[in-house]
């Protein structure tokens, strides 16, 4: 049986726990904290970072998109994630990019930015998932502080300061209106199944916001479709009672609808400017770096994930975030859904993008692919194309 290794709060783990939840595939929850993880697995892995899904021959997978492009392959699934019509194609990893990555933010600052309410939850989560059956009160303690910390500083590696708190609350809220609104017509993203869009949707919405408490509160307060979307995407069938269970079928003729070309204009807002800032921030960084070898890193520490931190100007005010080369290979999944298309099909696309704001979406490549090998993110042979 398939073994996933993570923790309740796990924003990643959140995301494969959906996925395997929602296609009936058997599996076991494992917890981090677990000294086999620590000794067994991280080796192997190369880093301590979780997700980890240990299949039945004892490979070990990691990353929560890389697993569910690997189940896709080798399990009869229930629902196709992956939509094959080009628009829905396109908008399916475009929200697996910005709902695991454009929505660190909130999910960041909801998190760790309200103690008094989330800190005992929280402390409480850490420990169960982190620390050792054995563990006694005072390393309980311990992990859950050096944790704590940790996150505290990626939060602000993703840009939350006290002078930009309002503007992400705004946004957030702004997200949460729209994708209530969207939920009014259909149960899931792109229609009556989850497609790898709601996954990446579900990372930051389930173990971040959707489930600490104040902004799980906000969420049910404010938006309860997505509450119930939430919920649906945790569930074993499609939950789609208040809808009169529809067939489980994508918009028909690859239509989308205004509320999600609403919710297209808002990552077109929100995650643009960050898209624009780090792919220009990478170039600069690969051209510093001409000897570069492919299939590299490029950093003397293979397990690092950063290459450095940008500055960029994002609702008003100046914000610095970690440019992570994982966010660029996502980017790509983007742009390929675009480059393997026929001609027609990709104007199609590109008119899409262009109404909705993104249509530089397509264009914000870097001079080298990321690729993914033995779990690691590294730089392939420079001199990449245009994907028009």
């Amino acid at each position: 049986m398939l073994k996933l290794h993570g923790t309740p709060g796990s924003l990643y783990t959140g995301k494969v726990r959906s996925y395997l939840i929602k296609q009936g595939i058997q599996f076991e929850n494992r917890a981090a904290g677990d000294s086999r993880f620590r000794d067994e697995i991280v080796p192997k892995i190369g880093r301590w970072i979780i997700p980890v899904l240990e299949l039945p021959n004892g490979e070990f997978l990691q990353d929560s998109s890389a697993i569910i492009e690997r189940l896709e392959l080798d399990y009869n699934e229930r629902w196709p994630t992956v939509p094959v019509t080009p628009r829905h194609q396109l908008i399916g990893h475009l929200f697996e990019l910005f709902g695991g990555e454009g929505l660190l933010r909130p999910a960041m600052h909801y998190r760790w930015n309200f103690d008094d309410t989330n800190q005992p939850f929280i402390a409480n989560d850490f420990i169960g998932g982190l620390a050792s059956v054995n563990a006694d009160l005072s390393e309980k303690k311990a992990i859950f502080q050096f944790a704590a910390q940790r996150m505290r500083k990626a939060m602000r590696s993703f840009g939350v300061s006290s002078d930009s708190i309002p503007q992400i609350e705004s946004a957030y809220e702004q997200f949460l209106d729209l994708f209530d609104a969207h939920l009014e017509g259909s149960p899931y993203l792109l229609g009556g199944r989850p497609t790898i869009g709601d996954y990446g949707l579900i990372a930051s919405l389930y173990a971040h916001l959707g489930r600490d408490p104040v902004p799980a509160h906000l969420m049910k307060r404010r938006a309860h479709r997505v509450w119930r979307w939430v919920e649906r995407m945790n569930s074993t069938d499609l939950d789609s009672g208040e809808y009169g269970w529809p067939e489980a079928d994508l918009f028909s003729d690859d239509g989308v609808p205004d509320t999600l070309k609403a919710l297209m204009r808002f990552i077109a807002e929100d995650y643009l400017p960050e898209v624009r800032a780090y792919v220009g921030f990478a170039n600069s960084w690969l051209a510093e770096r001409p000897s570069l070898e492919p299939m590299t890193s490029g950093l003397d520490r293979q397990s690092e994930r950063t290459i450095g931190q940008v500055l960029f100007e994002w609702r008003g005010v100046t914000i610095e975030v970690s440019v992570m080369p994982y966010r660029l290979w996502l980017l790509q999944k983007v742009q390929d859904t675009i480059s393997n298309q026929s001609a027609g099909e990709k104007t199609e696309l590109t008119d899409l993008l262009s109404e909705t704001g993104l249509a530089e979406i397509a264009t914000l490549t870097t001079t080298r692919r990321v690729e993914r090998v033995n779990q690691l993110e590294v730089w392939g042979t420079p001199a990449v194309a245009s994907v028009l």
